[in-house]
């Protein structure tokens, strides 16, 4: 096992192209550090570089406390699991996760014992003699899974290893991988785009835009204490919903209402010289139905009347999507040109439609005009040009990039 210390890393190709723009990263000994964010924005080439699979342009890669940038891939103690699988389909099972082995001259009997060994960790005991193209997709992932642990490495690379999956077993497999990392307690690097296997996967989340690491910390932290406009319409599923405010006379301004500054917000915006035109962002399950709000709840937060376009009954919970009128601002210039720069998908920003996430004791419906509780307690301020989060001012923050 190793630890791995990324230093001002850079990917610049001779075009001209920067892939990667200086990322400083330190993932510790045995830890499982997932790298997230849209198409595009330099994770896979991130881990390529760790892997030795791309040059390192400018900065420093140490592993295991050895500087590794001129290090073939075979000479860095990695082992790598690609979204592809890279099952040899003439081979079985058993021969596939040897094969390393066989061609490291290792022998025969301790490959054996190996092979074994990861079979009965990743449940393959009885499918050791069959072929790739006898076994599920799930079935071939941890086939490609066991092939890099019976390399035994310091550092375990996986680059989408589970998007070929459909949606149930991508849950299943999920769970396969973090207690396969937790029994083994081998370093791992994780690349995904989909934030919710970040957020169920990793003890730290690292999310990248455009070749930039922009915030890095637990999922709790990424989600309770965002950095800024990106990471909080990242990270979270539903999206976060943003609203054009303005501050004035102690209050935001918003289309759904007035919504009262703490103390603690007030002084924040203060400090920060902010603009009075700014951005706020509201997480889904920050709603309520205020008929089930108690009076006390109430004074916390403000209410507003909504009619409901779409209700989406999840079992445990109440989806329900509602239009408000974002007007012409600068806020609402500025979410539409964030949600072409990444998409809504990736940003949360939806335009003029919200998301609530509502109590299953719900009862409202489709073309009700309803009454809506917003727990003001918990908004996010953010500022239109930098995306800055300017209420985490009036909080502990959460870790910094590094």
């Amino acid at each position: 096992m190793a630890d791995i210390v990324l230093d001002q890393i850079t990917k610049r190709y001779p075009d001209g192209a920067l892939a990667v723009d200086k990322i400083s990263m330190d993932i510790a000994d045995g830890e499982f550090v997932i790298l997230v964010g849209p198409s595009g924005c330099g994770k896979s080439t991130t881990l390529n570089m760790i892997a030795g699979l791309e040059d390192i342009s400018e900065g420093e890669l140490r592993i295991g406390g050895k500087v590794v940038n001129n290090k073939s891939p075979k000479d860095r103690d990695v082992a790598m699991v690609f979204q592809s699988y890279a099952l040899y389909p003439h081979m079985t099972v058993r021969q596939n996760m040897g094969f390393a082995l066989k061609l490291a001259k290792t022998p025969q009997a301790v490959i054996d014992e190996k092979v074994t060994e990861a079979a009965r960790i990743l449940d393959l005991t009885q499918h050791l003699d069959r072929k790739p193209a006898n076994l599920s997709g799930g079935q071939r992932q941890r086939v490609a899974m066991g092939r890099a642990i019976v390399r035994d490495p310091a550092v375990f690379l996986m680059d989408e290893p589970l998007s070929n999956l459909d949606a149930k077993l991508r849950v299943q497999m999920r769970t396969e991988v973090s207690r396969i990392q937790r029994r083994l307690g081998t370093t791992m690097v994780y690349v995904t785009h989909d934030q919710t296997e970040a957020m169920t996967l990793g003890d730290r989340v690292a999310v990248m835009r455009s070749g930039r690491l922009l915030q890095v910390g637990t999922p709790q932290e990424l989600y309770e204490s965002p950095l800024n406009l990106f990471v909080a319409g990242f990270i979270g599923s539903p999206s976060m919903n943003f609203l054009p405010a303005t501050a004035e006379d102690g209050k935001l301004r918003t289309p759904l209402g007035d919504i009262p500054l703490s103390d603690a917000l007030r002084q924040a915006l203060e400090r920060s010289d902010a603009s009075r035109d700014l951005i706020v962002g509201i997480r889904p399950e920050n709603f309520e139905d205020a008929s089930l709000v108690s009076a006390d709840a109430r004074r916390e937060g403000i209410t507003f009347r909504a009619t409901i376009d779409v209700r989406e009954s999840m079992g445990s919970d109440v989806y329900v999507y509602f239009a408000t009128e974002l007007g012409n601002s600068l806020a609402a210039a500025e979410l539409q040109e964030l949600a072409q720069d990444s998409g809504r998908a990736d940003t949360g920003a939806t335009g003029d439609t919200l998301v609530a996430r509502l109590d299953a004791a719900s009862r409202l419906q489709e073309g009700e005009d309803a009454e809506l509780w917003l727990d003001a307690r918990l908004v996010h301020v953010f500022e239109p040009g930098s995306g800055k989060n300017l209420a985490l001012g009036a909080s502990p923050a959460a870790s910094p990039v590094s």
